[in-house]
């Protein structure tokens, strides 16, 4: 059944159009993902469906005595209001009489007769369970004190409230604009399992490509005004993107290659995306980009950065607390010039307090910091308070340079850099006052950036970050010839950059792992599901050993001797010519590409050659996949003989 029609919308803001003539409709059982560039009109496309604003033409029809709840970015609190009465905002009967039951309790001047009353109202309407749900939500939350007044809370502890009450709130469709943004790995991972189990429709935005992946069955897309809707989830969404574009246009290869770099990322599960195997993954990664074209909106960052040399940073035995917490306890570490490093935890554990130490914009309690002389810190931070809403863009990149030395050696002015950001020259005197969220974070991160430095520290990154910029930003780190540290909640972006895990655990204490978040989600299950629980350390300790983990597979198989892994005589010769194998295909897909951009103007051929680059893709696609089987075998076998 229709919930929901958005027809012939269209909406601007000043000079600038957003959206254009668009049509949307809504089904019950619909979970739909929104996805576009920062500043395509996302948010003011789900506030126009749920009543918040009007179109300048067209019109939203519901179906009658439709019940939508909306979680904004920026919601309205009350200061003065308790944690619970603020969950209970809505205007149903229950909820007036939750929301009053709630104020009762908090003035001491109610009689006892008024209380009385209110709690047989909650007996008759069946009000305590959905009182108990609201608390059993806002603790997985990490919203804890329920009588806390709100204005007394953090921006992130009053956001994830306001997801609490979108989530306690019956209703038909519910509309999520970011709502991971703000919430830890784990508590990610409850609202993907919720959400997936609850019963209504489900309108959201969302940067988090995993919990699209899990969570929607259709993705609509905000393009330069125009909306784009495709069955199924993230993964399904890449393919038919790039089907898509290469009917629109057969030059934008550029774009195209970043898609199915994701797609192929997206393909090859957690084993795949290994350290070990991440370089040799690039094969596929890099279709060959020589001679395109780059269309008009792309952003590309190709940067140069200063040349670092081999002191980076040391910390030795730091330690950190704030009143009677303690955040980090005898932290050593050795920051590797080629570092990548995700910094994981619960909200609140110290995650950002860690990265600011070693960036050196936090002093610690105790214990050292060296750093070394050819070290240049690009530090991302979380906020952007910092930035001057009266500067117009152009002059808050000119404070950085006038001029940047690309990776290339070449020199581009400042103006140009901003419009391979997505600002126009017209949008570069906009006051960055005007910007959205996420438009200032992405001019925030190309400053950072154009100051070339060599050791990048990124906190919280992909907050507020539309996914195409996420997309380039990792394919920038892929090449990035420094060290990188991130804090972030971001599971695909940790399995993408990171090789190195830093996970907070008990009191303080801070545990290393090798290789990226899906492998440490791995390690830890093991550990807990054998020892009860994840012990901590002093230092930076390592993860269970290799040695470790034989020993709990040997056990969970009982011990079974199993015949030793080996290459049969077929898989040999194939592995010892997959590469040449794969090389071929992927000349032969260069040399079409070529064609085609030569044939645009015989539309007959041109078909022919988009069919046939497409079945070699398809074949490109076969063999890496089985390029991955082979050499995660291979891996296997040598590491066999070593521990015999």
């Amino acid at each position: 059944m229709n919930l929901l029609s958005a027809e012939n919308i269209s909406k601007s803001y000043s000079e600038k159009e957003l959206l254009n003539n668009i049509n949307l409709g809504i089904n019950e059982g619909d979970k739909i993902g929104v996805i576009g560039i920062n500043g395509t009109g996302k948010s003011t496309l789900l506030k126009m469906i749920a009543g918040a604003e009007k179109p300048d033409e067209g019109r939203v029809i519901k179906v009658n005595n439709i019940q939508i709840e909306y979680l904004s970015q920026n919601p309205y609190f009350d200061p003065e209001a308790t944690v619970l009465v603020q969950i209970f905002k809505g205007n149903s009967p229950i909820m007036a009489l939750i929301r009053d039951y709630q104020k009762a309790l908090q003035d001491p001047n109610t009689s006892s007769e008024r209380i009385i009353k209110l709690s047989n109202d909650m007996d008759v309407m069946d009000a305590w369970s959905l009182e108990s749900e609201a608390k059993s939500i806002l603790t997985k939350l990490g919203v804890l004190d329920f009588n806390a007044k709100v204005g007394t809370l953090s921006g992130g502890q009053r956001k994830r409230i306001a997801l609490a009450a979108a989530l306690i709130n019956p209703s038909d469709l519910l509309i999520l604009d970011e709502p991971t943004n703000h919430l830890d790995n784990d508590t990610i991972d409850w609202l993907e399992q919720l959400l997936n189990t609850r019963k209504g429709s489900l309108l959201m935005i969302t940067h988090d490509r995993y919990f699209l992946d899990r969570v929607v069955n259709k993705i609509v897309e905000v393009d330069r005004g125009g909306l784009y809707s495709y069955e199924g989830n993230y993964s399904s969404f890449l393919g038919k993107k790039i089907e898509r574009q290469e009917m629109e246009s057969v030059h934008d290869k550029k774009r195209q290659s970043l898609l199915k770099k994701e797609l192929a990322w997206m393909r090859k599960g957690a084993k795949a995306r290994t350290t070990k195997q991440k370089a040799r993954i690039g094969r596929y990664e890099d279709l060959k980009e020589h001679g395109t074209d780059i269309a008009e909106d792309k952003i590309e960052i190709s940067v140069g950065s200063s040349r670092l040399g081999k002191k980076v940073i040391e910390l030795a035995h730091v330690n950190k607390s704030y009143d009677k917490d303690k955040l980090i306890e005898d932290f050593s570490y050795i920051v590797l010039r080629d570092d990548r490093v995700g910094i994981v935890g619960p909200n609140g554990a110290g995650k950002s307090t860690l990265l600011n130490i070693i960036a050196g914009e936090l002093a610690p309690d105790s214990g050292s910091r060296e750093v070394g002389e050819t070290v240049k810190i690009g530090m991302f931070s979380q906020e952007t308070q910092h930035m001057n809403d009266e500067l117009r863009v152009i002059e808050y990149i000119k404070e950085v340079a006038e001029y940047l030395t690309t990776s290339d050696g070449s020199k581009i002015t400042a103006s140009q850099m901003l419009e391979r950001f997505l600002f126009p020259s017209a949008a570069q005197w906009t006051p960055i006052g005007k910007l959205s969220g996420g438009e200032k974070r992405r001019l925030y991160l190309l400053k950072v950036l154009m100051d070339a430095p060599n050791v990048l520290f990124l906190d919280e990154p992909t907050n507020d970050l539309d996914i195409e910029t996420l997309t380039i930003l990792e394919d920038y780190l892929d090449e990035f010839p420094g060290a990188v540290l991130t804090v972030s909640h971001d599971r695909y972006f940790l399995d993408r950059i990171a090789e190195r895990i830093f996970a907070f655990e008990a009191n303080g204490q801070v545990v290393e792992y090798t290789g990226n978040f899906s492998d440490y989600k791995e390690k830890t299950s093991i550990r807990k599901g054998f020892s009860g629980d994840v012990k901590g350390s002093h230092n930076v300790e390592k993860a269970p050993s290799t040695k470790e983990e034989q020993t709990t597979d040997e056990f969970s198989h009982h011990k079974k001797k199993e015949k030793p892994l080996k290459f049969s005589f077929k898989e040999q010769k194939e592995y010892e010519e997959i590469d040449d194998v794969i090389a071929r295909i992927e000349g032969q897909i260069e040399e079409t590409e070529k064609q085609i951009g030569e044939t645009a103007a015989d539309y007959t051929l041109l078909q022919q050659l988009v069919v046939e680059k497409q079945g070699l893709e398809t074949q490109l696609q076969e063999k890496m996949e089985r390029w991955v089987f082979l050499n995660d075998l291979a891996d296997k076998i040598e590491a066999e003989k070593k521990n015999k």
